[in-house]
């Protein structure tokens, strides 16, 4: 039976501080979580009672062995997580400074185990079957994970919805020029791109919302989704269709983990065939459940959860 969500990028161990409003120099302790961008995101879908798995790779250490423990107990598939020899599982810690203040440190040296994805290991025919594919900015920093990433995307060919995050990252790149061409190529592949105002400019070198909207169809995606933070959500469709939905009232507690939220439940809203709109009330609806929480992959929301925030119209 084809999964319906694989991703494939990012995981790590998260350690984030339990104590807010504190320099990272003076925090006296951290709680562990399941991390990475592509892996929350299986994990929010998972949350919604989806059938998902993430392509990644880990360290062959004791943070690997908790990484797979993590997702089995958040009932992600984590047959294809394989461990790379030699090399330790990231770690990414981080300051929590409410409402809109969390630095992050990623430790991923000499090199992330996620970057050493190689094409010739990918299962395609089940990339290919997935009902719903994603895939991150990330992955394209570093070979063998770039032309790993490429060659997913061209043999899925759009057989159905292929999400591109756009998950611009400066310090895994030297510069947004450098990155350009090789996030074109993947949009050319992909029929939903979603990214934050920095991230579409990186991808099209169009700060503006709609045009960038604009430029995001004409490179090939049939949606485009441009989060604009506390402007709320602009979802465009080559249809015509269009959603331009406010964010939730919320207090904020930690907003890292809330962008993989909303994707989880977008890839949901788009396995159930909702409307443009309903797909975007209630992945803001999941992303600003979670920025109330402290962590991420644990915090994601359930279905009852998110529906209740979408009709209350707030994060109570």
């Amino acid at each position: 039976m084809a999964y319906e969500l694989i991703t494939m990028g990012r995981i790590g161990v998260d350690l984030y501080p339990l104590q807010t409003g504190v320099p990272l120099a003076q925090v006296a302790s951290f709680g562990k979580f399941l991390g990475g961008s592509a892996t929350n995101v299986a994990v929010a879908a998972a949350r919604l009672g989806r059938r998902t798995a993430v392509i990644t790779r880990t360290g062959e250490d004791a943070f690997g062995a908790y990484l797979h423990q993590a997702l089995r107990d958040f009932g992600v598939d984590d047959r294809w997580v394989t461990a790379v020899p030699g090399l330790p599982t990231p770690v990414t810690f981080c300051e929590v400074f409410p409402p809109d203040d969390f630095p992050l440190w990623f430790y991923r040296q000499p090199k992330a185990p996620d970057l050493e994805i190689d094409a010739h290991d990918l299962d395609l025919g089940a990339i290919r079957e997935a009902r719903v594919f994603w895939v991150t900015g990330t992955g394209l920093s570093e070979e063998p994970s770039r032309t790993a990433t490429l060659a997913a995307l061209a043999h899925r060919a759009k057989s159905g919805p292929t999400v591109f995050d756009l998950d611009w990252r400066p310090m895994f790149w030297t510069d947004p020029a450098a990155a350009r061409p090789f996030y074109t190529e993947a949009l050319r592949h992909t029929t939903v791109a979603v990214g934050n105002l920095d991230e579409v400019e990186v991808a099209t070198g169009v700060r503006d919302p709609h045009a960038a909207a604009r430029a995001l169809l004409d490179a090939g995606v049939e949606l485009a989704v441009v989060k604009q933070g506390p402007k709320g959500v602009l979802a465009v469709s080559s249809a015509g269709d269009s959603a331009e939905v406010p964010p939730l009232p919320v207090t904020v507690l930690n907003g890292l983990g809330a962008g993989d939220a909303f994707g989880g439940s977008l890839c949901h809203g788009l396995l159930a065939g909702w409307d443009l709109e309903k797909i975007m009330r209630h992945a803001n609806a999941a992303g600003a459940i979670v920025a109330s929480r402290l962590e991420c992959s644990s915090a994601m929301p359930t279905t009852t959860e998110i529906e209740n925030a979408v009709t209350a119209g707030a994060v109570l």
